[in-house]
């Protein structure tokens, strides 16, 4: 079921949104060779708690898990496209690139954000890779007009990223997706990063909805870990991830989780 939201949900949205962003982009500055995924996690719970709110993800049980996530931070590191579990032995290195994925729960709403983020100095390859996951999201807002569908908005990232001139390939990753956000952490629609013109749920006005396009530096499929929550790139290759939370509203959409 679609919900639209009502303008004191919006309010409170638009303040988690914020809270957010600004926590992941402190997050961001510690990524750095010799950081732990968890110290980056312990960090995120810090800040959150700090600011009086809640972790969304920390023991969170996704339908078919066998377990909540243990953690604040989704920490994904190179061919790890998504949901990677933060450990004090998963160190960074010099060279990799590294996904930060953020749920905050603010006054009973839920916010989403993601981040890739290059550790140290980072092969050219692996920083295209970045820019053009980065550009798809933007490209992807922008789609998102009312009056448009989901469809609309996974025809424009399919298309940007099959129009990147690159001797290297862009896999999008189908089995994972964009989602509606607000009242829960995942809601509907369903918002595919490929799609066709028209096709799919319309979007309206009030919707608030996490888009987050993730790319492989090879192909698009995955695999799954047997921790049950960590997706790799099939081909060992790296993968970015970047996502905001976004309104629907009559004129261009609104980005909720933007860094002011």
């Amino acid at each position: 079921m679609i919900i639209i939201k009502t303008d004191e949900e919006i309010k409170k949205l638009r303040e988690g949104g914020k809270r957010l962003a600004t926590i992941l982009y402190k997050v961001k500055e510690k990524v750095a060779p010799g950081v732990s995924t968890k110290d980056l996690d312990d960090y995120a719970f810090k800040l959150i708690k700090e600011m009086g709110d809640t972790p969304a993800f920390l023991n969170y049980r996704p339908e078919g898990a066998s377990f909540p996530f243990p953690a604040s931070l989704c920490v994904s590191v190179n061919d790890e496209v998504v949901h990677g579990i933060p450990s004090k032995d998963k160190v960074l290195q010099e060279g990799d690139v590294v996904s930060i994925d953020l749920g905050l729960k603010h006054e009973g709403l839920f916010t989403d954000m993601a981040l890739t983020v290059p550790v140290g100095n980072v092969n050219p390859g692996a920083l295209k890779l970045l820019e053009v996951t980065q550009k798809a999201l933007e490209v992807g807002i922008s789609a998102a007009q009312a009056g448009n569908t989901v469809g609309d908005i996974g025809y424009a990232i399919e298309n940007f990223v099959r129009s990147q001139k690159s001797n290297q390939q862009y896999g999008i990753v189908e089995v994972l997706s964009g989602h509606g956000v607000g009242r829960a952490i995942h809601e509907d629609p369903y918002i595919p990063n490929f799609g066709k013109k028209g096709k799919g749920v319309k979007l309206v006005k009030g919707m608030v909805i996490a888009l987050e396009p993730m790319l492989n530096n090879g192909t698009k499929n995955v695999t799954l870990d047997d921790d049950g929550y960590t997706f790799r790139t099939a081909d060992g290759k790296k993968s970015a991830h970047f996502e905001h939370t976004i309104l629907i509203t009559d004129g261009e959409p609104e980005v909720l989780t933007k860094f002011r």
